[in-house]
């Protein structure tokens, strides 16, 4: 998408710090962090919401949880505990219109979360 925020900063066109950047996911830091660690890793490929996710892009989606468990063990959360959050639409705290998942860690997390 061309107005997509995190396809510019995927296209190098908006600068920004990678943490991660894998083959069909990346990784920055969330500009307005809620937790001592929080993340966002980003398919490359554009989903307004996951509600575009289909069958084909399973493996895809999977393998954001594998780059999570990397990261959180790489920002020493994976044994404290950390959280893995992906919001739907606006409602949900959905801001950016291109999927991406919230890893945050470092301190205690409540329930429910908001």
């Amino acid at each position: 998408m061309e107005d997509c925020l995190f396809c510019k900063i995927n296209q190098g066109d908006i600068p920004s710090e990678k943490v991660y950047d894998g083959e069909d996911v990346f990784a920055i830091e969330d500009i307005n962090p809620q937790a001592p660690v929080h993340l966002l890793i980003i398919p490359k490929k554009h989903f307004s919401t996951l509600l575009e996710i289909e069958e084909s892009d399973f493996q895809l989606i999977g393998s954001i949880f594998g780059v999570a468990n990397q990261l959180a063990a790489e920002r020493k959360i994976d044994q404290s505990g950390f959280r893995v959050v992906g919001n739907c639409g606006a409602g949900a705290g959905q801001s950016v219109f291109h999927i991406h998942y919230h890893l945050l860690g470092g301190r205690a997390m409540k329930w429910p979360p908001g």
